[in-house]
């Protein structure tokens, strides 16, 4: 194998793939890139097993062949290369790469020992725009679950319809639910669960203008455009029914502005239990008054103007948990809802935009 290429276009590709290789694996060919010299380019691969990523970039070939290589030292070697072309040639499995003056030799491992990427058909594929794609992703995973003991949870629910399409995670006590109007051109009536390790490459490798191809496989979903690919494992298994969570009878009405509310959050969440991060919310005709006690720090208190309607209520609720939901409200004031103390409580935009979103948020038990 011989080619020539751009430091920034090697940086490119390695960038884009070394975020899919694994930390730690007990299987070394796993810590490598996979790098493939062809007739339109360079081919970059990496791979966990679960998640698969690919990048074409631009280079003049000479020789075509393939070889994997460390990632993590190639990467570091790619950074520190001077301005000027890359020259990459191979020898059975030793990978050198001349940069200037520079020479740098690595041993690799063949071809044939690198993991295959999964069986996923394009010819029944459906698209979607890398835009909605990319706010659906960013308004939802950060609510999934990192615990093992319900691996279900640790998977966004991506839900395609003929008219809609909609993305829920949660952790059992938030819960993140954003649906948009959908054409439903060539896409399946179907219910999958997506790693959010994934949906983060998808989100990081796809511009928003891009029109995104999409297949999937039994238990694979694959995603395309031009020269790039990303591959995953679907979780299996059947996700709870969220609709049975989600409120329809909240009666005390909440309008706050997002900035002033999240400031004030912030400051309570400094003297919080490190623990619990409860913050207790007392709300007053057009008060809310918001505290924090923690026997062995101290304690906190203030008072913020909202718009209130409805009985007064003390709430508790993860001062982390309510901040984290704040972030991604797309409008500059919020609607919270509320039943009672021990239900859930929803925050939502208060501004149309295209979709709709909320958010559900558990309380926490208030101490007397």
């Amino acid at each position: 194998m011989r080619f020539t290429i751009t430091r920034e276009n090697l940086q490119q590709g390695l960038a884009a793939v070394g975020a899919s290789i694994p930390t730690r694996t007990t299987l070394p060919v796993l810590s490598n890139i996979l790098i493939e010299a062809g007739e339109d380019g360079v081919q970059m691969s990496g791979t966990d097993l679960d998640i698969a990523v690919t990048l074409r970039v631009p280079a003049e070939v000479e020789e075509p062949g393939a070889i994997t290589v460390p990632a993590k030292k190639l990467q570091e070697l790619a950074r520190e290369l001077p301005e000027a072309p890359a020259r990459v040639t191979t020898t059975g499995e030793r990978f050198e790469l001349t940069c200037g003056k520079a020479t740098f030799r690595l041993n690799g491992m063949p071809r044939d020992e690198f993991p295959t990427f999964p069986e996923v058909d394009f010819a029944s594929s459906w698209r979607v725009s890398g835009e909605l794609m990319g706010r659906m992703i960013e308004r939802t995973s950060f609510a999934v679950s990192t615990e093992e003991s319900r691996p279900i949870l640790n998977g966004v629910l991506w839900q395609l319809g003929d008219r809609e399409m909609r993305m829920v995670a949660t952790n059992g006590h938030r819960l993140a639910k954003l649906t948009i109007p959908s054409d439903g051109a060539n896409a399946p009536n179907a219910d999958l669960i997506v790693p959010p390790k994934a949906l983060a490459q998808v989100q990081r490798l796809f511009d928003p203008e891009d029109e995104i191809e999409v297949a999937r496989s039994e238990n694979h979903l694959g995603f395309r455009k031009d020269g790039t690919r990303v591959y995953t494992r679907l979780i299996e298994g059947p996700y709870p029914n969220y609709e049975q969570v989600i409120p329809k009878d909240n009666d005390r009405i909440a309008i706050a502005d997002k900035e002033t509310l999240t400031r004030s959050l912030r400051r309570m969440a400094v003297v919080a239990s490190d623990q619990t991060h409860r913050v207790r919310l007392a709300f007053v005709g057009t008060a809310l008054r918001l505290s924090v006690e923690t026997p062995d720090l101290g304690d906190a208190h203030e008072e913020i103007e909202v718009d209130y309607q409805g009985d007064a209520l003390d709430i508790g609720f993860n001062a982390n948990y309510l901040l984290e939901v704040l972030r991604y409200m797309p409008s500059d004031e919020v609607k919270l809802s509320f039943k009672a103390p021990e239900r859930a409580a929803t925050v939502e935009p208060t501004e149309a935009s295209e979709g709709a979103y909320l958010c559900l948020i558990m309380p926490l038990r208030l101490l007397e």
